[in-house]
This record gives structure tokens, C-alpha cells and sequence, in this order.
């Protein structure tokens, strides 16, 4: 259940609030819409529930606010526009990585998929997906943790109707199994028929709280849906007519033969049409609103033979062969929403039929005669009768990708005995419901706080896109070429010159790669914010930045050894075997060669993560040789009365232990590391990168 109590979000200038002293309730087992045009705050009002934006007001999911939940992603899946994930991770992997976030097992990518129907697509890469999968990844993602509260943002803009359809199953579906879910919509016609519960806002406040069937019955416009070869004639008579009794009546053609006609009923209609002779294929009474409709074949339940004789759509006319005789099971078109067919008046030449479904409205049929026309019942009195859930229509259908299963009465599962009396039909039973969509299994099994389940993020992260692999091949490529060049010039040092360092340069290349991909580590969370799809701002937890800090630290050591192997075997086979001899001093200048490369690494990582920027990251590593060690230098150049020689010794004198392996010589090379001016001034960036990214993190969790 989701209490949403005052929320009001800050005004910006002169401008009002978007939101507005909003408070409303959000039940389990119920599907509840929070309706609005554009702009009314929708979005809002979700991300004030979601503590995604500053403002006054909270909301509890289960009676808790969602900062006191320590897994929140267990408790809400969110769905707020497009997937945020890199455009060249797969969608297998994506999950996977996600997995690894939550502390899930892997095979639960693989199970969601299977639901949502991605299997097929889960080794395509998230920028080829189509607006429909990636919706369905979106919300592949949202199912992943197993939550009670589904928190969706415009769900089914912008796409077909078939996936609309099954998006709106599988919300029934988490609905029925008690969970509790929540969607925005701009659309009366998709809330009424999706949702339980319509809650609409406009321009920023809560202005109504209803049940469904009293928002079709008070909020939707309703109208007769007319069908007839000669529209143009009955739409000038009808207009002729409303002019001459001084009555305010709107006719909107629909394309074809079809007209929608406001501010009249069924009746005046049909009268009309029988005094001048005109034929009507059909007349029911709808309430919906005036968006644009997509042309759906009909459904026929007339029997005469005159209709298909008029029908100049050969789609309308294959639709009539195929219709239902007396004898057979009533088929209905699968897009067609829940409808009741009333007695049949006595033969006339105006039988009553459903039209099109595509409307997705609540409708009433009506058969018109000229002698025996009795009013229809209206929308109100129907609707009043029918459960919240028995007025919208059916969402379900299949989840990979099979044909959707035509829909069913809007009372299949009222009383039967009552459906005969009050509604008889020709056809015999109506047909069950179809069955809704399959959920992902709940998860049993709780894993516990894991100290490795970042480790393991971090790992599928970064070898989850080829931006990794191809960055060390042009660092290893660019270390060989200019290795070769600077043998060739001659005059440069042996540890240049394995390092590929030229003196014109700030860093080597092996250096900067080792950067690159630690500013990546941290720029990609803020470029495609996966972990941030329900919390809108990248975690700044200490596990995760532990995590990125080793995986940047072996890759820097895995890189730099790999390009000092690999600027020996090129330099032995274009030079011989005189360059590739190891100095005498390999161990401080290993000890330093493998501090500066993951000292270059760290600076990106902890940089990007200041700074939410890749470019931000690798600019910091440049900066380093480039202004940092000259201060440094400067600070270094006076002169000092005092000297540090013989550190080694008397540190293993304080701690009165024998080193073991000879570990006084490591500290030694690690001292000689810092105090040159490129390790002290990297050691000195690190530390106040360090220091800026723990207070970032400390005023987040202030204003939080």
C-alpha cells in the first residue's frame, strides 16, 4: 500500500508548484492511475514519492518512507521513461549486472526475461531496441528484485497496441498476486479501462479520487457511435435537425463510414435515420473521449445479408464472413472491449452492432427500430451494476510474442444466473477470462549483505562493453609505436624508454589509459545511470567506490605490466636483444611504475565521481604532471637542513619486528616513489580527491 501524504514540490521563481498539497492512497491487489494532460505534475508527483526531487510531503510503501527501507529496490520497482543502460551492453548482461547489484543470483536475468519475452533478444545491444522492448526490458528491470509496489511512469506512450495490451497484463497480474500498482497516464480511456482506481490531477492538485466505473460514468464524454454507408447524408440531416430545435449536438466524422455524435442518444439518432429512409449498420451508445481512433474491423452480430452487400471495406467485408452464426461461440475482435449484447428487437432494417473496439470504450448496444425503439439504458446505470474491474478491458495476452487471445465479456465473472435474466444472450455461456500474463517466481531465498556483491557489479560493469577492451588495445598499440620511436631517436633512458614516456609528454600512454578507465569506472553511472533508474542520483555508498577503486587498481597493474612486456618483445624484434636489458634498480622503478599507472587510476575514479564526468576524470589526471608536479617541484627546490636517510631502518626499529622477506626494501622503494615530485604530487591529488568525495557524499546524505 502507498500513502502519499502533502506532497508539494519547491516552486522555481514566480512560478507556482507543480505540485500541490497532494495526498492519496494507492491499495494492494489494485491497479491505481494517476491521471493528468501534460503538465499536470504526474511526473512530479512520482518523484516526490520516490524522493528523486526536493520538496515538503512523504510517502510510506507498507508504512514506511522508502529512505527507511534498506532495500528499496526489493520494496518499489520503478519504471521512469527509457532503460538507463550503455547502448552497447546486451540485455542479458544488463540484467546480469543488476543482478549482481541486488545481491541476486544470475539465473534470475534469466527467468525475467522468459516473462517479459526478451529471450529471443538477450544478446541484442540496448541501442537497437525498439520503443515496445524496451519497455519490456524497463520493466524486466523494475521485476527484477521480486518488489511488492510497481511505481510506472507513462507505461504505454507511444506504444502499439498489442504492447500496450500486454503491459496492462502484466500490471493485472502483479495486481492480482496482492501487489500494490501505480501508473501515470494521459490517456481517460487507458485509466478507465486498465485501472481500479483514477485519481486525476490537474494543473498540479488532486481534483478527483474515484473508482473506475464512476469515472467513466462522470468524467468521460459520452456519445453515439454511428455506422453507415450514407455518413455524409445522416451527418447533415442530424446537424439540420439539431439547428432547427435549437440543440447544442457536435458530429465528428471518424473516417469511412463512421460518425461519432455528441449531446444526442441513440434513439434520436435512429429515428432520425428511419424517418429518411437512411441504413444503419450501427448504433451504440459509448463514453469515451474524442483521441484519435484506430481503425479496428467491426464485429458484426447482424444477420442480414444487406450489410455485406454495402460493405465497401474488403477488411469489413472478410470480417463478415467470418462472423458468428446462432449455433456458434461468439467471436470477438481482440481488440474489442467487454460488451453485453442486449435482446435483439423484433427484424428491422436498422439492427444494432458493435462497431469498432479500437476506442477502448464502455459501451451500451442498442438494436433501433422506428415503431418499437425503447431508451437505452444509460452508460451510468450499467456501469453502476459492474465491479470497478468489470469496466475495463481485458489486458491480457501472451508474453512471447504469440497472437492475443480474442477478448471476453466484461462479465465473465459475474453471477451466470444473473447474466441470463438481466442480459440474455443468443449464443449461448459467455466464454471465461482469459488467463493474465505469468510473473517472474518470488524470490524464497534473502541473500545476505555481501561485501564481494558490489565486487562483483563492478566486475560485469566494466566487462560488459568492449569500451574496456578496445581502450587497452590502442594503449598497448600507442605504448609499442612510440617505444620503437624513442629507440630509434636514441638518447632516452632505459626506464623511458620500456615505459614509452618521452620527456614532451605528461604521462605515459599506459598512464593515461589507466585513467581513462578509471574516470569511465564512475563517468558511465552518471552517463547511463543504472543503479540510479528509482533513486535518481548515483549511490555514493563506500562499498561501491571500494569496488571501483580495486577493479581500477588490477586493470592499472594487468595494463601496466602488459605494456612493459609488450615493449620488450617489440623492441627484441626490431632492435635486438641490446635494449630489453633490465636496469639493476627494477625495484624501485617497478614499485614506481605500478604506483604512478594505478595512481593515475584512482585519480579518475574518485575525479569522475567528484565531478560526474568521464572527461572531468581523465582532465584531473592530465592536470596532475601538468600543474601539480610543478608546485610540488617548486616546494622542493629550497634548500633543507634536514634528511631522511636511513627512514627504512629506523622504522623497523620502532616497530622492533624483523621484516619479513626483506619487506624494509618495499618500504624503501615506496618512500623513494613519494617523495619525487610526480609521486608526491599524484599521492597528494589522491588524497584531495579523496577528501572532496567524502564530503560530496557527506552533504548528499544531509540534504537527504
Amino acid at each position: 500500500m502507498i500513502q502519499a501524504i502533502g506532497l508539494t514540490s519547491n516552486p522555481r521563481k514566480e512560478f507556482p508548484p507543480a505540485v500541490d498539497d497532494v495526498s492519496f492512497e494507492a491499495h494492494s491487489g489494485r491497479v491505481t492511475a494517476l491521471l493528468g494532460a501534460p503538465g499536470a505534475g504526474k511526473s512530479t508527483a512520482l518523484r516526490l514519492m520516490l524522493e528523486l526531487q526536493q520538496g515538503r510531503g512523504v510517502a510510506y510503501f507498507r508504512g514506511r518512507p522508502l529512505h527507511r527501507i534498506a532495500h528499496p529496490s526489493r520494496e518499489v520497482g520503478v519504471l521512469l521513461g527509457d532503460v538507463p543502460g550503455h547502448p552497447a551492453r546486451t540485455v542479458r548482461g544488463h540484467l546480469r549486472m543488476l543482478c549482481a547489484a541486488a545481491g541476486l543470483p544470475a539465473r534470475r536475468a534469466d527467468e525475467v526475461l522468459e516473462v517479459v519475452g526478451l529471450v529471443s533478444l538477450r544478446e541484442a545491444r540496448l541501442g537497437t531496441l525498439s520503443r515496445g522492448m524496451d519497455r519490456r526490458l524497463g520493466l524486466a528491470c523494475a521485476l527484477l528484485s521480486d518488489p511488492h509496489t510497481l511505481v510506472l511512469d507513462e507505461p504505454a506512450d507511444g506504444l502499439a497496441v498489442r504492447e500496450g495490451r500486454w503491459l496492462h497484463g502484466i500490471m493485472r497480474a502483479h495486481a492480482e498476486q496482492g501487489g500494490t500498482v501505480l501508473f501515470t497516464t494521459g490517456d481517460p480511456k487507458e485509466a478507465a479501462r486498465t485501472a481500479d482506481r483514477v485519481l486525476t490531477l490537474e494543473q498540479g492538485r488532486l481534483v478527483a479520487d474515484q473508482e473506475a466505473a464512476d469515472f467513466s460514468r462522470t468524467r468521460l464524454r459520452p456519445r453515439v457511435a454511428v455506422r453507415t454507408p450514407y455518413a455524409a447524408r445522416l451527418e447533415a440531416l442530424l446537424t439540420k435537425e439539431a439547428r432547427t430545435a435549437r440543440r447544442s449536438v457536435e458530429i465528428v466524422p471518424e473516417g469511412g463510414n463512421r460518425l461519432s455524435v455528441y449531446g444526442s442518444t441513440c434513439a434520436e439518432v435512429g429515428e432520425a435515420a428511419f424517418r429518411h429512409g437512411i441504413l444503419v449498420h450501427q448504433l451504440a451508445d459509448e463514453v469515451g473521449d474524442m483521441g484519435p481512433v484506430p481503425a479496428m474491423p467491426p464485429v458484426a452480430v447482424e444477420d442480414d445479408q444487406e450489410w455485406a452487400d454495402h460493405a465497401t471495406d474488403s477488411e469489413e467485408a472478410r470480417w463478415f464472413e467470418t462472423r458468428p452464426t446462432a449455433t456458434e461461440e461468439p467471436r470477438t475482435s481482440a481488440f474489442a472491449p467487454p460488451t453485453v449484447t442486449e435482446p435483439r428487437a423484433p427484424a428491422s432494417a436498422h439492427g444494432a452492432a458493435e462497431g469498432d473496439a479500437g476506442a477502448g470504450v464502455v459501451r451500451t448496444t442498442l438494436a433501433t427500430d422506428a415503431e418499437h425503439s425503447d431508451p437505452a439504458p444509460p452508460p451510468s446505470a450499467r456501469l453502476s451494476e459492474a465491479r470497478p474491474s468489470e469496466a475495463r478491458l481485458s489486458d491480457a495476452s501472451d508474453v512471447d510474442s504469440e497472437p492475443f487471445p480474442p477478448a471476453h465479456p466484461s462479465d465473465a465473472d459475474a453471477d451466470p444466473a444473473s447474466l441470463s435474466s438481466d442480459h440474455p444472450s443468443e449464443t449461448g455461456p459467455l466464454p471465461p477470462s482469459p488467463p493474465l500474463p505469468v510473473l517472474p517466481p518470488p524470490i524464497t531465498v534473502r541473500s545476505a549483505p555481501s561485501p564481494l556483491r558490489p565486487l562483483r557489479y563492478e566486475l560485469r560493469r566494466a566487462g560488459g562493453v568492449g569500451t574496456t577492451y578496445v581502450t587497452a588495445a590502442a594503449v598497448l598499440v600507442s605504448s609499442a609505436v612510440m617505444a620503437v620511436v624513442l629507440a630509434r631517436i636514441g638518447h632516452t633512458p632505459q626506464p623511458r624508454l620500456l615505459a614509452a614516456w618521452p620527456r614532451e609528454l605528461p604521462l605515459p600512454p599506459a598512464a593515461i589509459g589507466a585513467g581513462l578507465l578509471g574516470a569511465i569506472a564512475f563517468g558511465d553511472e552518471f552517463r547511463h545511470p543504472a543503479l540510479a533508474a528509482d533513486r535518481g542520483t548515483v549511490p555514493r555508498r563506500l562499498g561501491l567506490l571500494v569496488a571501483k577503486l580495486l577493479v581500477a587498481a588490477g586493470t592499472a597493474l594487468f595494463l601496466a605490466v602488459l605494456a612493459v612486456g609488450c615493449d620488450l618483445e617489440v623492441l627484441y624484434l626490431v632492435y635486438g636483444p641490446e635494449l630489453i636489458s633490465v636496469p639493476a634498480d627494477w625495484l624501485p622503478l617497478g614499485a614506481s611504475w605500478v604506483g604512478l599507472v594505478v595512481g593515475c587510476a584512482w585519480a579518475g575514479v574518485l575525479a569522475a565521481g567528484v565531478f560526474r564526468s568521464t572527461s572531468a576524470g581523465l582532465a584531473a589526471v592530465v592536470a596532475v604532471p601538468l600543474l601539480v608536479v610543478p608546485l610540488v617541484q617548486k616546494v622542493l627546490e629550497g634548500s633543507s637542513v634536514r634528511s631522511a636517510i636511513g627512514f627504512p631502518m629506523r622504522l623497523r626499529e620502532l616497530v622492533m619486528v624483523q621484516w619479513p622477506f626483506g619487506g624494509e626494501r618495499y618500504l624503501e622503494a615506496v618512500a623513494r616513489a613519494v617523495v619525487q615530485p610526480v609521486g608526491g604530487a599524484l599521492l597528494l591529488s589522491l588524497t584531495a580527491l579523496l577528501g572532496a568525495y567524502v564530503l560530496t557524499n557527506l552533504r548528499a546524505r544531509v540534504r537527504g
